[in-house]
């Protein structure tokens, strides 16, 4: 029989959430740069989707919003148009992946290095899923992207309500709650 105690369940959701949303990011860097110890613990109020929010603040990241957007295959692939100046904020070049937006912050991609908008006129290209995709073949509501001219539009911060969360994951609220309690008691 295996039975996990609360600890061993914590960890293994920080674990396989952070390998989902962040394994750019170092422990350190995750922990110093987006943990908000403000949240509210499960334990003070039973209200799990709040912690579902602890990867809300790399949602702000610029090569977080190009991949949400579906502008790049990958997470890894935004980060490298972000390096490689085809990028840009508010009409200025940002070559920083790391960079957060405001509301209301609009990003271009120049359109030549966007790898599905490559093939020839007239020919079709074939879609395959990945297996593992699924949470990111649509566009989170805090995002308006206007496919035309290859640009975003960051709106807000993704929310919380009973029962769902904004930010795409495979996980439930409640994994990204064990998550959360992980780090609130490890900070």
């Amino acid at each position: 029989m295996d039975v996990k105690t609360l600890f061993q369940q914590k960890w293994l959701s920080k674990r396989e959430t952070r390998a989902y949303h962040g394994d750019e990011l170092t422990e350190r860097q995750f922990k110093n740069k987006f943990f908000d110890p403000k949240l509210p613990t499960v334990l003070a109020s039973d209200h799990p989707p709040v912690a579902s929010l602890l990867y809300a603040n790399l949602e702000r990241r610029l090569d977080f919003v190009v991949f949400r957007s579906n502008f790049c295959p990958s997470i890894y692939a935004a980060r490298q148009l972000c390096v490689h100046g085809k990028v840009q904020v508010n009409g200025k070049k940002m070559a920083f992946p790391s960079h957060k937006l405001k509301d209301g912050d609009v990003v271009s991609v120049d359109p030549n290095a966007i790898q599905f908008l490559k093939g020839e006129k007239g020919t079709e290209l074939e879609f395959t899923p990945k297996p593992f995709s699924q949470p990111f073949l649509f566009v989170p509501e805090y995002l308006e992207v206007n496919y035309n001219t290859c640009q975003t539009v960051f709106l807000r911060s993704p929310i919380s309500r009973p029962g769902r969360t904004e930010i795409p994951s495979p996980y439930p609220p409640e994994y990204h709650a064990l998550a959360y309690e992980y780090y609130a008691r490890n900070k």
